[in-house]
């Protein structure tokens, strides 16, 4: 039984612009057998075309190469003299004269002060006096000795009376030892009031002047002296990572290059044109700061490093023998952390591959597992791709090469993702154009 019901809108059948609200029961078994048919074959008229095909992805892909990747660490520090003397008076006296420019370099054993010397040059002549003296003594005292041996052998004398010079002999022998060392000492301090450089270096500005009397306790600092070729660079590494990378060394994760090689970054961004080298890391961890003293050497020819320079050194730990770097902008993190990269399956679709990439080497990500040699990671159209979605893959734009040891640093991270990002310094090349 047909019910009351409005018929469709007017505007998608114009026959029925007429009928308005009027029921179906109102029309005649006639009329109802033509228009049911007509209103079937209208709505049908839509339905008879096929709905167009998806089209194919466009992306850009790059092969991955295993190929040996070194891996580093920036580390901030400072710079240090490599030998640091303070000039200091070891006796006391009044300050004649300086012998010396300040700001220039002085050479060991330069004089540099010179204190006043006429008491020092008179307690060393008193003391040459007293050693004559005691010399003349000696052999006097030698040959008495010996006369009365002699005596006592035929009994002339008591045994005593020879025992007594031959005693009296050995202790002018005695006082002979102490006045040679008191004119030693005498010349010593003599020597003091002329003050040296103790070493090779520039020296720096003066704490006093002409006419000071200076001590032999005091504890300022007359002048500084510093070395500055080579330099030092001291930088903290945490104890964590220090042990994570020795027992990567050990396991051979990592393969060392001899002594660790090293850049430094000065503070406005340039990079010293002087490599330097790691040759020294403290035993002790710091308890405060639970780090590590590492220290780096570096050449300093023309002394434009000074101490105390804030610095950055990019530090070369070692080489992975056959890592994988992907463009950092290829991968992709989830809201865990964990890392994803899209790669092209054998059927031509995209896929997502879980990878571990916890090291950053420029701007790459260097990774440990989840690729192998010959996958293909998509580059370029990320913002259209989805898993599972077939591609038109073909290769990236350019050849993607591997970055210089000077633009790898590790602990740097990029979370973004870029259409068509074809990100410079990776070791995964693309292949030839034609191929697929």
């Amino acid at each position: 039984m047909l019910h009351s019901r409005p018929v469709a809108s007017s505007v998608r059948f114009p026959g029925l612009r007429a009928v308005g609200a009027r029921s179906f029961s109102s029309f005649s078994p006639f009329a109802l057998a033509f228009l049911v048919p007509a209103c079937l074959a209208l709505s049908g008229c839509g339905g008879g075309q096929e709905a167009p095909k998806p089209k194919d992805i466009q992306v850009g892909y790059i092969v991955a190469t295993p190929t040996p990747v070194p891996v580093s660490t920036e580390l901030s520090g400072r710079t240090v003299a490599s030998e640091v003397a303070e000039v200091r008076p070891q006796v006391t006296g009044i300050i004649m004269e300086r012998l010396f420019t300040e700001g220039t370099m002085v050479h060991a054993g330069q004089p540099l002060y010179q204190i006043d010397s006429r008491n020092y040059a008179a307690n060393a002549n008193q003391a040459a006096g007293n050693l004559a003296a005691s010399q003349a003594m000696v052999e006097s005292l030698r040959l008495k000795a010996e006369r009365y041996k002699l005596m006592a052998a035929q009994g002339g004398i008591s045994r005593q009376d020879a025992l007594d010079a031959m005693a009296s002999y050995n202790q002018a022998r005695g006082q002979v030892l102490a006045n040679k060392g008191a004119l030693q000492a005498a010349q010593v301090s003599l020597g003091f009031t002329r003050i040296l450089a103790p070493i090779t270096g520039r020296i720096g500005v003066s704490s006093i002047t002409k006419g000071a009397l200076v001590t032999s306790s005091q504890t300022n600092a007359l002048a500084k002296i510093q070395k500055f070729d080579p330099m030092w660079v001291n930088i903290q590494q945490s104890s964590n990572d220090y042990l994570a990378l020795r027992r990567a060394l050990q396991s051979g994760k990592l393969a060392a290059d001899g002594a660790a090689r090293v850049k430094v970054i000065l503070s406005d961004g340039t990079v010293w044109p002087v490599e330097g080298r790691l040759n020294f890391a403290d035993v002790d961890v710091d308890p405060e700061t639970g780090t590590v003293t590492l220290r780096v050497t570096v050449a300093n020819p023309h002394y434009d490093l000074l101490p105390g320079l804030f610095v950055k050194a990019r530090i070369i730990e070692g080489i992975v023998p056959n890592g994988i770097l992907v463009p950092q902008g290829a991968v992709s993190r989830t809201p865990r952390g964990s890392a994803t990269v899209l790669v092209i399956n054998a059927k031509g679709e995209a896929e997502t591959r879980d990878i571990v990439a916890d090291v950053a080497v420029g701007t790459n990500w260097l990774v440990s597992r989840g690729l192998k040699a010959g996958d293909k990671v998509i580059t370029e159209g990320l913002v259209k791709a989805r898993p599972g979605a077939k591609v038109k893959a073909s290769p990236a734009r350019s050849e993607i090469v591997k970055t210089d040891d000077d633009q790898s640093s590790n602990g740097q991270s990029s979370d973004g993702q870029s259409d068509g990002d074809n990100t410079p310094g990776t070791t995964m090349t693309a292949p030839a154009q034609g191929t697929k």
